[in-house]
């Protein structure tokens, strides 16, 4: 007797059974929970120790770049010090000579010696960089003699600080606080001695005004350019700036009062190290200073903490991804042994159940098959998306057309939510610069106040409006559409920036940018600048603002896409926006858009229609090319509704197919064409799309109009290249009936008016 077969599937199961007995043996169910404690505790030590190993290596890292930084700025302070003590040196000794030189000499007595004093001077001060001038004042502060000029011009330092102060003996005013020299006609800062009589008395100033950029150049040089975190400053005693590099226009006069190295300075420290926040760039420093030797002068090096921090973080995201790499493999492997120590213990408690075996199989087989429909789901998405909100689109206006008593609220609420959803995806795309725009040459002069109306209802009614209109100000290449809406964003933005109320001005203006002037946009641009009186912004929100997804509203109250589609919008123009705000003192947003080169046509009267007995339009039959059913069926129902023939095909090959079998019948009967238009979709199953069946219809003899839907913006740029109309989903029905009864009234037309 033969013994019972299993059967091909049952053999093959029994089989893997056999082959994971092998692999795994049974072991005695005590053994299962420590091996379980084992694991546990191997992935707790494989997530705790690797962490630890991180945090302990970031610190020490911190802490290295900063002791590095710290050597790096008393290094560089000592080499700025040396070379200070030697230009002060230099001058002091320079001082001397004119001392000597004049030694002896009263007022009257330097004027006699005028020409020749001056020939001196220059020839003494002529020979350095850093001098700007080398001048003699008398005991009243008037100018005797001067390297920079002959005759001497009537100038007096009588009221200047370091006038006073050398002649009443003080130290610090020794050196002077930066300023615009008399003598030498340009930012200085004076190194002064005072002159004596021969009895002892004051008689005047030896003065040498030194070129803070001579120090300026010398610390770019030390620092190795502009591409530096570090900073060097040269500082009087009691904190007024004398040079400072990297310099800018507008930079503060004095360092911040009460900040840790002005009480240094103030204690009388030769050399230390403090951290503050700088006055210059608003950020925290390492700072080491020293004293130019006796001089009431200190030369400081500032290192950002900001550039340690950013470094730091790039060895942290480094140190990160090379040690959990490795680590998240571990805790895989681990939890995979986990996961099959449980199913060692089941397949333990059931090694006999075949069938129960089989169900844990086919339990996976079809997660697996989950797992599969979600990442083709997930593939297809924003194809998927849009369909969804065609297919709502398309049923509400089937039931606004059907009427719906009774339903008017909930189907006004739905169409406004699919118009959030529209402007939502429009706004992400425009953030991801993937929105194709549709340039056009506007007039600012006249579409600017047809947007008044349109700014009041973003704005509200406590905010006033006012709008300034350079003259002639030029036409611009722009969306008009991204446009409006970016005006919007900036409007919604400047009405919540003022609850209470207050002013929006919109200005329009000119300006072009050259090169030399720094702006990275060259040549001829319109300037709109959008400016308000609300609160403003801080440093910190100010320097975000642009960011895609930042927003400080309240939760629900800002999706964080206005300002970002605002930059989006005028970069992909070709221009640019820039923001200035304050605290206090509102927020100007400038959009920086192209100057057209064409100029716009101007406005005409729509002229009357000339009316023509053609007949009442006929519906259209309309060929309807879609893969989706449910869009399908609800374009289809709206068109039978519109009084349209409607035939539906699922995908392009297949209308391509009807087009052929029509074509052969034309020949034979002479019949024409059985479709009167052409709707489809773009991407669809099937080796051919709806732009190339748009491009086979345009091959037509007869001529037959074509309308392309998509949900796709990347596909809407090479759609236009076609003859063809063009539509994104979810489009406005009431666009489609217009398009409609366009193609109604020119077929009609063409019926009435024959080609000869």
């Amino acid at each position: 007797m033969t013994p019972d077969r299993p059967e091909p599937r049952e053999a093959s199961l029994l089989s893997s059974n056999r082959q994971d007995e092998a692999l795994f043996p049974v072991v005695p169910e005590q053994n299962f929970h420590v091996r379980r404690i084992t694991l546990i505790a191997l992935l707790v030590a494989a997530v705790v120790l690797p962490c630890v190993y991180v945090v302990a290596m970031a610190f020490s890292d911190l802490r290295a770049r900063e002791a590095d930084a710290t050597d790096l700025t008393l290094r560089t302070v000592r080499v700025a010090e040396e070379h200070a003590l030697k230009v002060f040196d230099m001058n002091e000794a320079l001082d001397a000579r004119v001392v000597d030189l004049v030694q002896g000499l009263d007022d009257d007595g330097i004027r006699t010696r005028q020409a020749e004093i001056h020939a001196k001077l220059s020839t003494m001060g002529g020979g350095y960089p850093q001098v700007a001038a080398v001048s003699i004042f008398g005991e009243d502060g008037t100018l005797l003699a001067s390297s920079r000029y002959y005759p001497a011009p009537p100038v007096s330092i009588a009221k200047r600080d370091d006038f006073i102060g050398i002649r009443d003996g003080k130290v610090l005013e020794h050196v002077s606080k930066d300023m615009m020299g008399q003598v030498a006609g340009e930012n200085v800062f004076n190194t002064g001695v005072a002159r004596r009589n021969l009895d002892g008395t004051f008689a005047g100033v030896v003065s040498v005004a030194l070129r803070p950029g001579y120090f300026t150049a010398f610390y770019q040089e030390l620092l190795g350019g502009n591409d530096t975190p570090m900073t060097m400053s040269l500082t009087r005693a009691d904190g007024s700036i004398l040079a400072h590099y990297p310099s800018a226009p507008g930079q503060p006069a004095m360092a911040a009062p009460h900040s840790p190295f002005t009480d240094a300075l103030a204690q009388g420290s030769r050399a230390g190290v403090v951290q503050m926040r700088s006055v210059f760039d608003n950020d925290n420093m390492i700072v080491a200073y020293r004293r130019v030797g006796a001089y009431p002068v200190y030369v400081s090096c500032g290192y950002r903490t900001s550039a340690i921090w950013a470094a730091w973080y790039r060895h942290l995201s480094v140190l990160i991804l090379s040690m959990f790499t490795p680590s998240i493999v571990l805790w895989c492997v681990i939890w995979l042994s986990l996961r099959r120590l449980g199913a060692e213990e089941e397949a333990w408690e059931r090694w006999q159940a075949e069938a129960s075996m089989r169900r844990s199989i086919e339990s996976a087989y079809r997660q697996s098959r989950k797992m599969e429909a979600l990442g083709n789901l997930v593939g297809s998405v924003a194809h998927d998306f849009n369909n969804l909100l065609m297919i709502v689109s398309a049923n509400v206006q089937i039931a606004r057309r059907r009427g719906a008593p009774g339903l008017d609220r909930e189907l006004s609420a739905i169409e406004r939510a699919l118009k959030n959803g529209q402007s939502l995806t429009r706004q992400l795309l425009g953030v991801a610069r993937k929105q194709p725009l549709r340039n056009e040459t506007l007039a600012v002069d006249r579409w600017l106040p047809a947007c008044r109306e349109l700014l009041r209802a973003s704005l509200g009614a406590k905010i006033s409006l006012v709008m300034d209109i350079g003259t002639d100000v030029w036409p611009m290449r722009v969306d008009v559409a991204e446009l409006e809406l970016a005006m919007i964003n900036l409007a919604v933005n400047a009405r919540d920036a003022m609850p209470n109320g207050g002013r929006f001005t919109v200005r329009a203006a000119n300006i072009t940018f050259r090169h030399e002037d720094g702006f990275p946009l060259t040549g001829d641009f319109v300037q709109l600048s959008l400016e308000d009186t609300g609160v403003g912004m801080p440093p910190e929100v100010l320097a975000r603002a642009f960011e895609p997804l930042f927003t400080t509203k309240p939760k629900g109250m800002g999706t964080g896409l206005g300002l970002p589609q605002v930059f989006a919008f005028c970069e992909r123009s070709g221009g640019l926006a820039a923001i200035d705000s304050a605290i206090g003192a509102g927020t100007s947003v400038r959009l920086y858009l192209p100057r057209a080169a064409a100029v716009p046509e101007a406005e005409r009267p729509a002229a009357e229609p000339k009316v023509e007995e053609v007949g009442v339009p006929h519906g259209l039959r309309i060929l309807l090319v879609e893969d989706n059913d449910e869009v399908a069926a609800g374009t289809e129902a709206l068109l039978q509704m519109m009084g349209h023939q409607v035939t539906c095909v699922f995908n392009a090959d297949t209308a391509l197919r009807l087009f052929d079998d029509a074509h052969a019948k034309q020949a034979r009967t002479g019949e024409a064409l059985p479709f009167d238009l052409v709707i489809s979709d773009i991407h669809m199953p099937g080796t051919t799309n709806g732009i190339d069946l748009a491009e086979a219809v345009e091959a037509f003899e007869t001529r037959l109009p074509v309308i392309l839907v998509t949900g796709y913006a990347e596909e809407l740029d090479r759609a236009r290249h076609v003859d063809a109309r063009v539509l994104s989903k979810p489009f406005d029905i009431a666009l489609l009936d217009k398009l409609l009864q366009d193609i109604q009234r020119d077929l009609a037309q063409t019926s009435a008016h024959p080609a000869d």
